[in-house]
């Protein structure tokens, strides 16, 4: 699903379908603050191949930024930023075991010369890996970079509209 009829500006992928609980809080944001996205299943040890093809393509495509979300050893990220010029942002996946802690640490722990940007774990992260494609993206297009504007400017409003704490 994207807005319009746009190519998709941002790929969304993850390891597995269980990762999407998560994900679908990076397509939230892309979709209020209007950018086109597509999304899709691509697993580092399941799918090697696809994961290549997927991140060696994404800037013919059109893509702008990558977001990888993974869960346990999260490789994801890392394979897509070694495989593409293109940022990647990273969404560690709440793990059962480690409670999310070994998806950070897998993802945030990448060699020198290959970059991921890493957000915190879980729906947050999510959340906030899509703000920062639109915030990316929003560089070369003032119509999403408004958008992300509109949003801070919401954000801001939302807490001097209620500054007492305790107020519902």
């Amino acid at each position: 699903m994207q807005p319009s009829n746009e190519p998709p500006r941002v790929g969304v992928i993850m390891g597995s379908k269980s990762d999407w609980p998560v994900m679908e809080h990076a397509v939230a944001m892309l979709e209020k603050l209007g950018v086109a996205y597509e999304t899709k299943v691509v697993s580092a040890h399941r799918t090697p191949d696809l994961l290549f093809d997927y991140a060696k393509s994404a800037s013919e495509r059109g893509l702008s930024v990558i977001i990888a979300g993974a869960g346990g050893a999260a490789h994801l990220p890392g394979m897509v930023a070694s495989q593409t010029p293109l940022p990647v942002l990273g969404v560690p996946v709440e793990s059962k075991s480690l409670k999310g802690l070994d998806s950070l640490l897998s993802i945030a722990q990448m060699p020198g010369g290959i970059a991921v940007g890493t957000l915190a774990i879980g729906k947050p992260g999510a959340t906030n890996a899509g703000l920062l494609a639109a915030q990316i993206v929003g560089l070369q297009d003032a119509k999403v970079r408004e958008a992300v504007e509109a949003f801070r400017a919401e954000q801001t409003q939302k807490v001097l509209d209620n500054p007492d704490p305790r107020a519902e």
